[in-house]
């Protein structure tokens, strides 16, 4: 959470990584015209030369330079506490109904702060247990 963008995004694109290291399987295995796999997945794995499993999940790893900004930008909430909220609110209206904060880089307590008093506050909330 913040307003360095590039910075946010270099310290994120592990996640865009490890991710194309999934699609990569499935390409492997389905072929890259697969029913149901995303042009835009299997466009940006193409530049993608092997996966590094010392450097799964950290920040500054080696490996994931082949993972275009649009890729972090689209698997990543990153910005403001006023992005995030508009993010969160835009895959609530695709359905989603949970999220996961990642702590995988340099502004974990930052980022935890900024949630539990900025973000979380205002994401509406259900109970779904059962009275």
């Amino acid at each position: 959470v913040g307003s360095d963008i590039e910075h946010m995004r270099d310290q994120c694109r592990w996640f865009g990584g490890m991710v194309g290291n999934h699609v990569a399987d499935i390409v492997m295995r389905y072929g890259d015209q697969a029913d149901g796999i995303p042009q835009a997945l299997t466009d940006y794995i193409k530049g993608r030369e092997g996966y590094d499993y010392n450097q799964h999940g950290q920040a500054g790893n080696t490996h994931a330079q082949f993972v275009p900004d649009e890729i972090v930008d689209r698997f990543c909430i990153l910005g403001e506490p006023a992005e995030h909220l508009r993010r969160l609110d835009e895959l609530k209206g695709l359905g989603v109904d949970q999220f996961s904060i990642y702590l995988q880089h340099d502004a974990k307590d930052e980022t935890l702060v900024a949630y539990g008093e900025k973000i979380l506050p205002h994401v509406n909330t259900q109970s779904l247990a059962k009275q």
